[in-house]
């Protein structure tokens, strides 16, 4: 039994599916995202029936609202191919970003994209993980992630690790697929992300993903939930904003803007 544990979980199709009760949850995960690297802006895009680039551009527009400093230095962490790194990058055309992920494959296909207009030497990858974040304490103005949060195994771990590279007054910044208020729109949105995107997923070779996809969301946090756990992990200011009927939520949380040796 003991070493049953340790294979990884595969759809029919042979393409990776973790199980987050399994003790290989991380590794399984790293593997899904080796496995979609090539190609997963597209599934990205087509699960979301596009609708994510526009989410990216609406929680930044949203972080100019609740943030009351400058943005010199942002980290996107679990960047993936760095889609929402770029989009910090072009938000935020004086700061320098770094985007780092734990799947080495993503940060390859990262590499080989276009950065923004005259920001090729302003934005950066590499690898890491966000439950050890391999940067100094209080390194950064801005910390993001997109849709990264329900895979990781110990959210507030990753929370705390968040709070420690910003500086005092900084942002964290988390974008995550959240389940809608109104039931009636809840039955639709789970008809999708349940039936549609699986059927999907089988006729590309990528039933595993597709599959782990609504799974993911089912174990995640409430929006008061993560808000608690962001005050908790040390951050005294908390907002979040939904989006398209609440399927996608913004989660904003701002550091102490004055360091407790310094009162």
């Amino acid at each position: 039994m003991a070493a049953s544990s340790t294979v990884p979980r595969l759809a029919a199709d042979g393409s990776p599916y973790p199980e987050r009760g399994l003790p290989t949850f991380e590794r399984d995960v790293r593997r899904m995202f080796a496995h979609l690297s090539r190609r997963y802006e597209r599934f990205n895009h087509a699960a979301a029936l596009g609708n994510d680039l526009l989410w990216r551009h609406c929680a930044l527009w949203e972080l100019d609202r609740f943030r009351r400093g400058p943005v010199r230095r942002a980290l996107d962490i679990g960047c993936g191919t760095g889609e929402f790194a770029r989009a910090v990058s072009g938000h935020f055309p004086g700061a320098d970003v770094l985007g780092l992920d734990f799947t080495r494959a993503m940060v390859v296909e990262a590499h080989d994209r276009r950065a923004p207009r005259g920001r090729a030497g302003h934005l950066a990858y590499g690898t890491g993980n966000a439950l050890s974040i391999p940067c100094a304490d209080r390194s950064f103005d801005l910390v993001t992630n997109a849709f990264v949060a329900r895979n990781l195994r110990d959210l507030p771990a990753a929370f705390h690790e968040m709070r420690r590279v910003l500086r005092p007054g900084g942002v964290a910044l988390t974008l995550e697929i959240s389940e809608p208020p109104s039931p009636t729109f809840r039955r639709v949105f789970h008809t999708h992300f349940d039936k549609v995107v699986p059927m999907l997923g089988r006729a590309v070779g990528n039933e595993g993903p597709s599959r782990y996809l609504p799974e993911s969301l089912r174990g995640f946090p409430s929006r008061s939930e993560v808000l608690g756990m962001l005050r908790a992990s040390g951050f005294p200011r908390t907002g979040a904003r939904s989006y398209s009927f609440g399927i996608v939520t913004a989660f904003l949380a701002e550091t102490d803007p004055v360091p407790p040796q310094s009162r």
